[in-house]
């Protein structure tokens, strides 16, 4: 069960990270890639929201106890 919670958190962060990439592109904040389809489009926003919800969902049950 603990290299379970292991690959849990792991992808938990990466989901965050992720996310949060999403948001800043939607948003245009971020210019990373500069032909990127996902710049200043609200749907990138949105998706990278849910993303890093679900994030911080895996992280959640990673670090709780049993």
């Amino acid at each position: 069960m603990g290299a379970l919670k292991g690959i849990m958190a792991i992808v938990g962060i990466a989901a965050i990270m992720m996310g949060g990439l999403w948001i800043l592109q939607g948003l245009d904040i971020v210019r990373w890639p500069a032909s990127s389809f996902m710049l200043g489009d609200i749907t990138w926003t949105r998706n990278g929201a849910a993303l890093a919800v679900v994030g911080v969902a895996l992280l959640w049950f990673a670090r709780r106890r049993t």
